[in-house]
């Protein structure tokens, strides 16, 4: 291994978008499908791994829903969020704040308490056994009506003093942050944590309507803001954060090759981006392999990465405490890797 490869599989990370579904291994997808009687249309892990080639976000979708249905029971919810626990700590991300969408789960009768509960445990019991610091974001689907977000957020309810904040993901084109308006006052009146997808496949209009109308506390994705250099100006003045996801770009085709990403730009201009894995099961690439594969295609210094890295623990939703600790780990980390062989 490449000692830049390694210093950045060693060092301690974030992950703050990444969507527990997304982490659906398909060893674990086909053992689950046959355990809960849903019939699938893979037989094999290699022939399902073989079906992800996509080409735009909607073919990624239609997959990914279709892989949900095989999550049923609680213990299932469990399962699935302690395996993507495991390899976060194995990749030495100490901080991850995930995704998960009920809505994809209730929309099929089944009832919103085992979804978050196994989800919720897993967690608990990653921090005792691994000792990974790690938060649960709920995410609304922006294909589905207002009305379905604000009754998402009165199941959530039970859970407010269990989760970390309120998300928003799926088909972005045709359904604007605008849409969403009075579902995120809602949560910001109790006291809720709100981020959304933006300017992933939508223009950069998106990314500026979920700055200033919905005032949210991250941008996930963002990326199309490159195309409107004043936003992109007012968002390095106001230091929001971005959760960026280059190889889930690429995958979904938004970028040719992750050596036009515009990441590195992004940077430059004194955002604040962060760097994620997003789906890591179906686009092939968890937390590091992002920074490795963008390090080697945008050629980043060590300091570059680091400063990433950093931004992912400034971006967090963690107590000062807790952020100050981290990013003592992180500088820590740099000062004592060896660069020779």
């Amino acid at each position: 291994m490449h000692r830049m490869e390694a210093f950045i599989r060693g060092m301690p990370k974030t992950e703050l978008h990444m969507h527990l579904e997304g982490s659906l291994e398909p060893e674990l997808l086909i053992r689950l499908g046959e355990r809960n009687k849903r019939p699938l249309r893979w037989k094999t892990a290699k022939e399902l791994r073989n079906a992800y080639e996509f080409s735009d976000l909607q073919s990624f979708l239609d997959l990914y829903y279709e892989g949900c249905q095989v999550l049923v029971e609680e213990a299932d919810f469990y399962e699935l969020t302690r395996d993507y626990l495991r390899k976060a700590h194995a990749e030495n991300v100490i901080r991850a704040e995930v995704f998960l969408g009920p809505q994809s789960f209730t929309s099929k009768g089944i009832d919103i308490a085992p979804v978050l509960n196994g989800t919720l445990q897993a967690m608990e019991d990653a921090r005792k056994e691994d000792g990974i610091s790690c938060g649960l974001i709920v995410t609304a689907q922006r294909h589905r009506t207002e009305q379905d977000a604000l009754d998402l957020l009165e199941q959530v309810r039970p859970w407010f003093g269990r989760i970390l904040g309120i998300g928003m993901g799926g088909a972005e084109k045709g359904n604007p942050p605008s849409k969403f308006r009075h579902f995120f006052r809602a949560c910001r009146r109790e006291g809720l944590r709100i981020t959304i997808h933006a300017g992933e496949e939508g223009p950069a209009s998106y990314v500026r309507e979920a700055v200033e109308l919905l005032g949210v506390d991250r941008v996930d994705h963002g990326v199309s803001c490159i195309d409107d250099p004043a936003l992109m100006r007012e968002m390095a003045a106001i230091k929001i954060p971005l959760t960026v996801c280059p190889i889930s770009n690429l995958r979904l085709k938004g970028v040719p090759s992750l050596s036009v990403h515009p990441l590195k730009t992004l940077l430059a201009a004194g955002l604040h981006v962060t760097v994620n894995s997003d789906d890591p099961s179906y686009f092939r690439g968890y937390a590091s392999d992002n920074l490795v594969e963008c390090q080697r295609a945008l050629g980043f210094t060590a300091e570059e990465i680091v400063a990433l890295v950093r931004n992912g623990f400034t971006a967090a939703f963690i107590t000062p405490a807790e952020r100050t600790a981290a990013l003592a780990k992180v500088d820590s980390y740099v000062s004592g890797f060896t660069w020779s062989h």
